[in-house]
């Protein structure tokens, strides 16, 4: 039987950032039915399988390549799990993997779609307490994003810190450009970043053809969307490895 379970965390409730935490939830659950975000769109496959070699790239770079087999890791925001089931495909051990996301239904969906042996938590990342810390490994993907409030983007910054080994390092993937048409979401720049993770290396890359332009491109032609992700100007997201000094 799976391990996993769904447990509320002090900041899931009235309480600390609770305005902020309602706010999210009711932004993701108003898009929790697009498929721009399927595998079978096409733009979207190749953004993710562009993300997978980045990351693969970054980590070995990093000497992280086979570490990640005995790495204790964490994801805030985990979603339906679809990182957590990567790092088990790049050989991370399940019951090394823990992952929190504040949507319950999200968590119910990756709890049935990981590995036994997977711990997934109905939790804010804004108070990782409970939590095995240190972790070797701590992604966040379009977490930082959806937060609004400075306050509690500050407060996840730290308890990132705070609940990562000195000798870990924290996996950022999210967007630095707004979306005009999207006013959940707020691009976050490299300054905020080191601002966020104060006295930290801060190592990034630009990438992911910006959506709008990937998705006409795909339709058209893979090889094109290939050549235009190349232009770093048109791309919209960072690749980025924090590491403590």
């Amino acid at each position: 039987m799976q391990t996993s379970e769904i447990v509320q965390s002090p900041d899931t409730s009235p309480g600390a950032f609770a305005g902020e935490v309602d706010r999210i939830r009711s932004a993701y659950a108003r898009r929790a039915s697009s498929s721009l975000y399927s595998l079978w769109e096409p733009a979207y496959l190749l953004a993710v399988q562009e993300r997978e070699r980045k990351l693969l790239e970054l980590l070995s770079m990093f000497g992280f390549a086979t570490f990640v087999q005995t790495a204790r890791i964490l994801e805030i925001g985990c979603g339906s799990g679809f990182w957590l089931r990567e790092f088990v495909r790049w050989g991370a051990q399940p019951e090394n993997i823990f992952g929190i996301d504040l949507l319950p239904e999200r968590v119910a969906t990756a709890k049935r779609l990981c590995p036994a042996g997977v711990t997934i938590k109905c939790q804010s990342a804004s108070n990782l307490q409970g939590l095995p810390a240190p972790f070797d490994l701590i992604l966040q993907s379009t977490v930082f994003t959806s937060i609004l409030s400075r306050e509690m983007k500050m407060q996840v910054a730290s308890e990132m810190l705070s609940a990562l080994d000195n000798k870990g390092a924290i996996l950022w993937y999210d967007f630095h450009m707004n979306n005009p048409t999207n006013a959940d979401v707020r691009g976050i720049k490299r300054n905020e970043i080191e601002e966020l993770f104060r006295g930290c290396s801060v190592h990034l890359q630009k990438i992911t053809l910006a959506p709008p332009i990937g998705r006409s491109l795909a339709r058209v032609s893979p090889k094109l969307y290939g050549l235009a992700s190349a232009i770093k100007p048109l791309c919209s997201h960072y690749l980025a490895i924090i590491r403590k000094p």
